[in-house]
């Protein structure tokens, strides 16, 4: 028997340094990013980070964690609604 956790077991974290890196655990899929734009499903619920420059620095999907790099603007989390873009520096409008 092993004591490693499955995706759907391990907690999820948000560690933001200097908005410049972003560390994830608790991801359970990449569902889509380009330089302005990453989209997850994490076992909190579909996170979406934005800003400028982004890139996908440390992906493994199996242990659930994922490192994005660039300056980040916003972290918003949604249950499948259009974002409300709050949270973390989100945009007002």
């Amino acid at each position: 028997m092993t004591d490693k956790k499955t995706n759907d077991e391990q907690a999820h974290m948000l560690h933001l340094a200097a908005r410049k890196r972003a560390e994830l655990c608790g991801v359970s899929e990449v569902l889509s990013f380009d330089d302005t734009t990453v989209t997850l499903r994490t076992v909190c619920g579909e996170m979406t980070l934005e800003g400028e420059g982004l890139r996908v620095g440390t992906l493994n999907m199996q242990d659930g964690v994922l490192a994005v790099d660039g300056r980040i603007d916003a972290v918003y989390y949604t249950d499948g609604a259009a974002p409300r873009r709050r949270g973390f520096f989100g945009h007002r409008g």
